[in-house]
């Protein structure tokens, strides 16, 4: 792995989302590097849990990963919460991380229906958007083909999607395990987006269409009869790190899917800021240690 400029364009238009991607973590491992200023997080590094401090905690987390992590994942919501003052932090980090060439996943988790998900796609994944992230995580529980105009959009503009497809959380279990005519809702976005990625495989690259699969799933996966490396997708892995998953949970759950995996980590890289060398050699060493168990 390399450090400085990403090899990663922001030209959306160069390359695909799925293109962009493998380069980011070939140069510099497959750590997807999560921004969540959540209170006690913030309050943890000895700052105000207000917009002053949500900018400091957000403009350190910039400076320390723009330009030396592959991928960098802020979550919406912790940014909403302060309102359009928040939401401006947020517009800023990822305008300065693409700025850098480092990839942005927008962890927003939109879904909807009509003109409504054609809304939240010109939102964050149209080039006239006021800040569009390089992906967006998306819900599919509407049916997944209620996110056609965010696939299309995304597809027009060189962007990516990461649609939810099998979480750890217990409650998931009921919508996600849940069968129809003996295929379960997971397999139904896992061939979703084996579909959408379905022109890449043929032409040898990374589809631009992910899934969202939780790193501590445990055997759901095999359960369900779940395909990851059919996807040909990338498989965003949160869960690793702090919240328990381990280096055989990412083996276990990924199996032959593991080089497309994007492991996420927030608070075991953020637990070392709020000094800038420390959080960027925390993230850098994660990287290093993950691409070492995806080899």
């Amino acid at each position: 792995m390399t450090t400085g400029v990403s090899p990663a364009t922001t030209t959306t238009n160069a390359t695909t989302f799925g293109e962009r991607l493998r380069a980011a973590t070939d140069a510099f491992g497959p750590l997807c590097a999560g921004i969540d200023p959540h209170r006690a997080l913030v309050e943890s590094w000895g700052v105000t849990y207000d917009v002053d401090g949500l900018t400091r905690f957000t403009e350190t987390c910039v400076e320390a990963f723009a330009g030396h992590v592959g991928v960098v994942k802020p979550q919406s919501a912790f940014f909403e919460v302060f309102g359009s003052r928040g939401v401006a932090v947020l517009e800023r980090a990822v305008l300065a991380l693409r700025e850098a060439g480092t990839l942005v996943i927008l962890d927003g988790k939109r879904g909807d229906i009509g003109s409504t998900m054609a809304a939240y796609a010109e939102a964050y994944l149209a080039d006239e958007a006021p800040a569009p992230a390089d992906a967006l995580t998306v819900s599919p529980y509407l049916g997944f083909e209620a996110l056609r105009p965010a696939l299309d959009l995304a597809a027009r503009t060189g962007r990516g999607v990461f649609v939810l497809g099998l979480t750890s959380n217990p409650e998931g279990r009921g919508v996600q395990h849940a069968r129809l005519r003996d295929v379960s809702v997971a397999e139904t976005m896992v061939k979703g987006a084996e579909v959408e990625n379905a022109e890449a495989r043929s032409q040898g690259r990374l589809g631009s269409v992910g899934l969202v699969v939780g790193a501590t799933v445990g055997s759901a996966v095999q359960e369900l009869g779940l395909d990851l490396a059919a996807c040909n997708g990338p498989l965003l892995a949160p869960g690793v790190g702090a919240q328990g998953g381990t280096p055989e949970d990412l083996r276990r759950v990924f199996g032959d899917a593991l080089p497309n995996v994007l492991p996420s980590s927030s608070r075991e890289v953020l637990s070392a800021g709020p000094d800038v060398a420390r959080l960027r050699e925390q993230a850098v060493r994660t990287s290093a240690n993950l691409a070492e168990i995806l080899r």
